[in-house]
């Protein structure tokens, strides 16, 4: 049981001073790339200062990130880079890293599924049917992040994005069946009825 308690904790690499990360796992150093194929391989691991113990984990999976676009594999368009920045301190900088999880997480799953769609079945065109079902998805994982940051906030989201289009207006009336038009048509009628009791008079 211990071992087995052991194996599911993460590892733990510490940076010195001189930037060397060190694996306590394997006791060895470790580089940026080998942290990057742990992360590939799904194993989990925290990376402390050594000098002070503080978990610096994030900032160096931003430096992984920042070396692996350095050597051309762009995934971060420029674009979301811009929005990305733009959003530190807004209003809603809170619940950015909910949304971007659940929008992460949701790729993650359906990842086999889309690689199959691109390399095989769609001859690696673009696995969704429109940008408009994107945008569905879009407003889910958001919703999802409002649900996750507040209860009250995703409900009334929710109703938002739920509630039905208003219902078209009736077309008017027809101009024979009101005001004038409808007087006119009456009249006539009634000059008709008229001039066929006078023609059945005449034939008696």
């Amino acid at each position: 049981m211990a071992s087995e308690r052991a194996s599911s904790e993460p590892v733990i690499i510490k940076k010195y001073a001189n930037r060397r990360l060190y694996n306590t796992a394997t006791s060895s150093y470790v580089t940026l790339d080998d942290l990057a194929g742990m992360v590939r391989q799904s194993q989990d691991f925290v990376v402390y200062d050594a000098k002070t113990n503080e978990d610096i984990t994030r900032s160096v999976l931003t430096q992984i990130i920042v070396e692996e676009e350095a050597k051309g594999t762009n995934l971060l368009p420029v674009s979301f880079l811009r929005q990305l920045i733009a959003l530190y301190g807004d209003s809603l900088q809170a619940l950015v890293p909910k949304y971007l999880e659940h929008s992460m997480s949701s790729f993650t799953q359906n990842q086999e599924r889309m690689r199959h769609y691109i390399n095989n079945a769609l001859g690696g065109m673009f696995p969704f049917g429109s940008l408009e079902e994107m945008s569905r998805r879009n407003m889910e994982f958001l919703n999802q992040a409002f649900s996750a940051f507040n209860p009250l906030m995703a409900g009334q989201a929710a109703k938002e994005t739920a509630r039905p289009a208003p219902e078209p207006k009736p077309a008017p009336p027809p101009a024979n069946e009101s005001g004038k038009d409808a007087l006119s048509d009456l009249q006539k009628k009634i000059d008709a009825l008229q001039k066929q009791i006078e023609a059945m008079g005449k034939k008696e």
